[in-house]
């Protein structure tokens, strides 16, 4: 661990080879899967979200309830974080701490491009995690992104992310990681 915070600090050079700003290799395919309204897939180095947009209307509308309230919502994303994206072997079971929190972060930056309350349709996403080293819920929103735009659903802007990093030396040296892996997210 040390060794890699000097080679980072002092170097400035990373686990992968690359500088501290630099984004790993991207590709991006739309309207890859034929029954949603929209599909993307989105892979930036070892971190893949295949992600899925269904119109529906006024009645599929989410009810959220809270010990204060109750409101329904138009826009629902689920974020799907399963074992094998990171290889591991265990049971699937219902989200948890890290697909909620993942899910919600996602949801906050795509909701705030759709239209108005106007719009017709209830939107619903759906990012399914193939495979992940790091800043899996930013490969979410440029998926999500991509996917409401295939989907037909008229965005004003494109969304995107990435997951920053800042690792601390006691000497006062650091270093601001753009796109960081999973290794480097403990740092």
């Amino acid at each position: 661990k040390e060794i890699i915070r000097h080679m980072m600090l002092n170097d400035r050079t990373r686990l992968d080879g690359r500088s501290l700003d630099e984004v790993r290799v991207l590709t991006l395919e739309t309207d890859i899967l034929p029954s949603p309204h929209g599909s993307a897939l989105f892979t930036r180095g070892e971190t893949q979200s295949l992600t899925t947009v269904t119109l529906g209307t006024k009645e599929d509308e989410l009810l959220i309830e809270t010990a204060a309230s109750s409101k329904y919502s138009k826009f629902i994303l689920h974020y799907n974080f399963p074992p094998f994206s990171t290889g591991e072997v265990k049971m699937m079971r219902g989200p948890g701490r890290r697909e909620v929190g993942h899910g919600n972060l996602a949801m906050r930056s795509l909701r705030k491009m759709m239209p108005k309350n106007d719009y017709p349709y209830t939107v619903r996403v759906v990012s399914d995690i193939l495979e992940s080293n790091g800043s899996s819920s930013m490969a979410t929103v440029c998926a999500g992104s991509m996917a409401l735009m295939d989907a037909g659903v008229p965005l004003p802007k494109h969304v995107s992310g990435v997951a920053m990093g800042l690792i601390s030396g006691a000497d006062g040296k650091f270093a601001i990681l753009t796109d960081i892996l999973g290794d480097e997210d403990h740092l």
